[in-house]
């Protein structure tokens, strides 16, 4: 049951007036906002905090294939039913051999994720050598673990290649990491299961998978509401990553389905006459 919030006994108190010369005396500092007068405050500032929580929405994607990793996303970011940009970079370049994905809060995934490229440069100066995808996304986790509790909102990917060949993990804010070779986050990623789950092979050609994740994610802008912008797509290869495309999914969706093509459509079928038996 939601807490009923009470905003009462909010007005500014009286200034305390205190006596310097006195050392027994007290000091407290002085407030126009005083505490709220509630039985369990605790219990007041997670209903308050519940009550601005603002609502996340993304897509984004990554899979294997023969050819590497291909990385996709949309560029929408929401606060609440609010749009409010729609040039949002949700893959984010942690070195040439890695990338990362944003989902959940954009200030979240942008520091912490831009806080591991500066730990995988340390980690390549002091080794001699790149850190491997295992190792950096370990390390986010880790991260994100001491922080559990906290606040953190993140659902991320981190692709890359290194000596052992391509590898995809999801790391959340709780400090969860799974290895996989298809992922998708985001309030659009229902939408976009749908479209991997029927088009995905492994032996798919480079064009064929940058295909694939860019028709995924134009299908779930058009069915999620806080998904949109630019479809981004990259892939990652033995020479690191490379961006493909980033098309506006209004300019997607006529390719998809060409105006000439609906309009050839018949509106209403006519009846076809009974034959007598």
């Amino acid at each position: 049951m939601a807490m009923a919030l009470d905003f009462s006994g909010l007005e500014p108190a009286s200034l305390r007036q205190h006596s310097y010369s006195d050392p027994a005396a007290h000091w407290e500092p002085q407030c126009s906002f005083p505490l709220p007068k509630v039985a369990d405050l605790d219990g007041f500032q997670k209903a308050a905090v519940d009550l601005l929580k603002p609502a996340h929405g993304t897509t984004t994607l990554a899979f294997e294939f023969q050819g590497g990793i291909i990385v996709a996303a949309d560029s929408r970011a929401s606060m609440g039913q609010y749009i409010s940009s729609q040039s949002v970079k949700k893959i984010l370049e942690i070195n040439p051999y890695l990338l990362g994905t944003m989902a959940g809060g954009a200030a979240d995934c942008q520091f912490w994720q831009r806080n591991l490229g500066t730990r995988c440069r340390l980690h390549e100066l002091a080794n001699k050598r790149r850190i491997s995808v295992a190792g950096a996304s370990k390390l986010l986790a880790n991260t994100l673990y001491s922080y559990r509790g906290m606040g953190l909102s993140m659902g991320t990917m981190i692709a890359g290649w290194d000596e052992t060949g391509p590898a995809l993990f999801y790391v959340d804010s709780e400090g969860g990491r799974t290895k996989g070779t298809l992922f998708s986050v985001g309030s659009g990623s229902t939408y976009a299961y749908g479209i991997l789950d029927s088009g995905y092979k492994f032996e798919m050609s480079v064009e064929e998978a940058v295909e694939l994740g860019r028709r995924a994610i134009y299908h779930a802008t058009f069915r999620d509401g806080a998904s949109g912008g630019v479809a981004s797509v990259y892939h990652i290869g033995p020479q690191g990553w490379k961006k493909i495309s980033g098309d506006d999914v209004s300019e997607l969706h006529y390719q998809y389905y060409p105006p000439e093509s609906q309009a050839s459509a018949p509106d209403v079928v006519e009846e076809q006459p009974m034959q007598q038996g």
